[in-house]
């Protein structure tokens, strides 16, 4: 039977790591500091300023410690979003979305 423990372990840890993962990616919509042109900044000058903002961000945020432990996946995690992120340009102006009904 301590087979059957070890497997529901590491489907456990498994689901745990998915989860945090998740609400990592989460979190990084909900980053203000991060936009479409985050990963051009991170190209220039002010790269070095612009990515200790948003570790800044993140780590005030239980979501951004979760991973802490596996560095290389959160940075993963970052660096794809912000290439989505410059992929899919700037969101799209307040007034294009439908207005709310009145009340």
């Amino acid at each position: 039977s301590s087979g059957i423990n070890a497997e529901y372990g590491d489907r456990y840890v498994t689901d745990k790591l998915a989860q945090a993962k998740a609400d990592f990616r989460t979190l990084l919509r909900e980053t203000k500091c991060i936009t479409h042109k985050s990963k051009e900044i991170l190209r220039g000058a002010n790269g070095d300023t612009h990515m200790r903002e948003i570790k800044q961000f993140l780590k005030n945020d239980k979501r951004g410690l979760v991973l802490d432990d596996l560095q290389e996946d959160r940075d993963r995690i970052l660096d794809d979003y912000l290439t989505e992120l410059e992929k899919v340009g700037p969101p799209p102006p307040p007034t294009a979305t439908k207005p709310l009904a009145k009340r």
